[in-house]
């Protein structure tokens, strides 16, 4: 009887051993996740945990004080600048470690290396395209181009040493949980790995491009018919910058910008590419921001109130962290990236500034023809040039690693060859010419800005960004407001770029860059404001392309509200921040009212009604605003699905407004008839129709208690990985959604919003949506997401010397030499 109990206890002890110890539940052996010592539970924060400490490091000048507020917002106080970036850092790893180091990861195609090759090899696929775009690559040329500059080498050394400063005492227990849970430990910071944070920036608002997709879009359609799908002068159109006396446009371009002599056979033949490839990786193309300034002779206080909100994926831990650094040489308030130095969006005792995306085509790609598969050399101008090598080595978790060879050529990386296809049915082999692969530093543009004083300031600092090209906003205390679409712009021909070029010259390279001059811009324009909302800057007198892809609908009603608002105040542009009136609607009202109502049956019709009844806003609780979601798509399927399905390859789906635009210009827009069809279709019988198929689908929504558009639509803030729900903030009861000023969708929306007021002391408002610490464990993990659903802000602390004793200060840390 002993030996079997013996026996028995020993195979629940192997038995224990294998399951405390095995990763094929988890990442993370279970044993070491419930360790009391070293696991999850370590995670837990007290309520009411304190964040007081003295600190000391050799690395420091002299001394800094930190004081925290009942936000968790750190105020720094530094007496040598080197050491601000230095704390700024170790903050940043104290309470966003992972979150910084992941980015990092996605960024240089690491993730396979923390979370293996995928289900069927997704992760290792986007590793790989990562790698093939040159992401690494081009964040080393930034560091190379950084380290030039005494101030950003000394910023990213800095900030390093921060980071690394938090990391070598770090205990295991108190490693974040993400890093518990995936079985991996941080990696010593270094600046590359803030050059790559930046390049993903670059990646996620200058990375989308649909060119293979408009290539077979060119094969498919005929010239008038892709005019008609992919014009980019929408009628509705309200440029950055009208061209005016106020503010001309270049009559002509800085180079010469006919199309090659041979364009009209090689480029636009509108033959057959058959390229199959889409990139299930691309950045959103909802990436985008608002962003407007209105001078003093339109607000209450003869001051500018400067208001910008970004548009990005809602993640937690959230893409910002606020924070306030004050040195000798400045005091700057606002939202800082984990990760990099400096505050990126804010503002200082003098001046405000904000950014949107410009949208500008930066990305374009090039045919190469290789002597052999070897790509050892490729023709260009009538001569075999030699092709660099870049050997990838990608670390895949619990497998060989994976070797990728990556040809260079005269335009970039070889993004797509025989090994990684562009088309299933040959070998193509594209160059990719990218601006983000130039030596660039754009972080010293937020250096600049931290310190300006003055326009002249903050134009000599945005002078410093080529890539992503932003429309960088500005307001005094002065009383200055001006706009900038600031970057390095290729000067292109019209649609150049817009399809594959052929690379085997240098006949359909880039000629050159816009003169900076020449970017559009206001400065203190008469009309009394200054904004951006991603549409497209010029109309079509600019003599230079600026790509195909802008939304337009957030910028019309930007502007049509600010010129119709006076005596403005700080609340007036939080009201317009969360505005939630839907312009697409209201211009798609002219054409859906021509629905003939007796063709509907009694389902289609009840909606109908409610749609009738809408008030056009896309608030919480209407339900016409779910209606007309679901039958505008329906239409838009109804028109255009019928051609793109006969297509047979990925083509792109047109504009936002290129169907509301079309069918007020003629409502025998030819796409109309049904090409599977023996009848001629007219507009009215696919209003009808189209309704009358999502009809079920509205009825089902009702019946299951979702008709309510912020039900229907049901904003999420996820984890960063995607599949922690635990993690993660869902059904959040918010407006807004997709042209939109509350550009609020299902995961996307802004990031953050801000409304500065410029007044002798500095009024300021701002929220985002999640929480100053990363640690899910604390209860500043998530602390601002209800503020930010329910469209309210925080009054921010621009923190003055003489407050350390202020109430509002929780917690001190201390910094010092030694």
């Amino acid at each position: 009887m002993r030996i079997v109990f013996l026996t028995l206890s020993a195979l629940v002890t192997v038995g224990l051993v294998y399951l405390l110890d095995t990763r094929s539940v988890l990442p993370a052996p279970l044993g070491r996740l419930l360790s009391p010592q070293h696991g999850v539970w370590q995670n837990a924060e007290p309520a009411y945990a304190s964040f007081d400490e003295d600190l000391s490091f050799p690395q420091l000048k002299g001394k800094t004080e930190v004081y925290i507020d009942d936000r968790l917002v750190p105020h720094i106080f530094a007496e040598q600048e080197e050491d601000a970036y230095f704390v700024q850092g170790f903050l940043h790893a104290r309470f966003r470690l992972w979150q910084m180091e992941f980015q990092t990861h996605a960024a240089a195609g690491r993730l396979a290396e923390i979370l293996g090759e995928g289900p069927g090899g997704r992760i290792l696929e986007y590793d790989r395209s990562m790698r093939r775009l040159g992401m690494i690559y081009a964040a080393e040329r930034s560091l190379e181009e950084a380290e030039k500059n005494p101030a950003s080498k000394m910023q990213y050394d800095s900030y390093a040493a921060g980071v690394n400063a938090y990391l070598e005492h770090l205990p295991e227990s108190q490693l974040p949980l993400e890093y518990k849970l995936l079985g991996y430990k941080p990696e010593k910071w270094s600046p590359l790995k803030t050059a790559l944070f930046l390049k993903y920036m670059s990646y996620d608002l200058a990375g989308h491009e649909d060119d293979l997709e408009f290539s077979n879009a060119r094969s498919y359609f005929s010239k008038a018919d892709f005019e008609k799908l992919y014009y980019y002068l929408a009628d509705s159109l309200k440029p950055i910058v009208p061209n005016t006396p106020e503010t001309a446009y270049p009559t002509t371009g800085a180079v010469d910008l006919t199309p090659p002599a041979d364009a009209d056979s090689l480029y636009f033949a509108y033959k057959n590419d058959s390229l199959t490839r889409v990139d299930p990786n691309k950045p959103n193309p909802e990436n985008g921001s608002n962003n407007w300034a209105v001078g003093g002779s339109k607000t209450s206080s003869g001051r500018p109130i400067l208001a910008n909100d970004p548009h990005l994926g809602l993640n937690m831990p959230a893409l910002w962290f606020e924070m306030q650094i004050t040195t000798p040489q400045f005091s700057a308030y606002g939202a800082t990236f984990p990760g990099s130095p400096n505050v990126i969006i804010g503002f200082n005792q003098d001046i405000s500034f904000g950014f949107t995306n410009a949208g500008r085509d930066v990305k374009d790609y090039y045919s190469i023809e290789f002597r052999d598969s070897n790509m050892d050399s490729y023709l260009f101008n009538g001569e075999w040039k030699q092709a660099d090598k870049r050997i990838e080595v990608i670390k895949v978790k619990g497998k060989p690693d994976f070797y990728d060879t990556v040809a260079y050529t005269i335009y970039g990386p070889v993004m797509y060859d025989h090994s990684f296809k562009a088309s299933e049915k040959d070998n193509q082999y594209l160059a990719v010419r990218w601006k983000a692969h130039d030596p660039s530093n754009e972080g010293v543009t937020f250096y600049g800005l931290n310190h300006a004083k003055n326009y002249d300031d903050y134009l000599a600092a945005i002078k410093n960004f080529t890539c992503p090209g932003q429309n960088c906003l500005f307001a005094s205390k002065t009383g200055d407001i001006a706009i900038w679409q600031q970057g390095e712009f290729p000067a292109k021909w019209r649609r150049q770029g817009d399809f594959i070029m052929p690379g085997k010259d240098s006949s359909y390279m880039w000629r050159g860059m816009i003169p900076q001059e020449e970017n559009p811009h206001m400065i203190n324009p008469s009309r009394g404001y200054v904004s951006s909302a991603n549409q497209l800057s010029v109309d079509g007198t600019y003599p230079y392309y600026t790509g195909t892809v802008f939304p337009i609908y957030r910028g019309l009603i930007i502007n049509r509200m600010l010129e119709g608002l006076n005596q403005i105040t700080p609340e007036d542009m939080m009201e317009m921040q969360v505005d939630n009136y839907n312009v697409k609607a209201e211009f798609a009202r002219d054409v859906l009212i021509r629905t003939p109502e007796a063709s509907l049956g009694a389902v289609a019709k009840k909606y109908f009604e409610i749609w009738k009844a809408w008030d056009l806003r896309n608030d919480v609780d209407s339900k016409g605003a779910t209606v007309f979601n679901l039958w505008w798509g329906a239409l838009e399927q109804s028109v255009w699905k019928d051609e793109f399905d006969k297509a047979g390859l990925p083509v792109p789906w047109p504009n936002e407004y290129a169907l509301v635009e079309s069918l007020k210009r003629d409502s025998a827009y030819s796409f109309i008839d049904d090409i599977n069809t023996g009848e001629v279709e007219k507009l009215e019988d696919i209003l009808a129709l189209s309704l009358t198929s999502v009809a079920d689908s509205l009825a089902k929504i009702e019946a299951s208690g979702r008709l309510e558009w912020a039900k229907f639509k049901d904003t999420k803030v996820n984890h960063l990985l995607k599949v922690m729900d635990p993690l993660s903030r869902l059904h959040l009861p918010v407006g807004g959604g997709r042209g939109i000023i509350n550009a609020t969708n299902h995961d996307h929306g802004p990031s953050w919003r801000m409304v500065v007021h410029m007044t002798d002391e500095i009024e300021a408002y701002g929220v985002y949506p999640g929480g100053q610490s990363g640690n899910p464990g604390s209860r500043f993990y998530d602390s601002f997401v209800d503020q930010w659903a329910a469209g309210k802000y925080y009054k921010l602390w621009f923190m003055k010397p003489g407050e350390k004793n202020d109430p509002r200060v929780k917690w001190k840390m201390t910094f010092y030499k030694g």
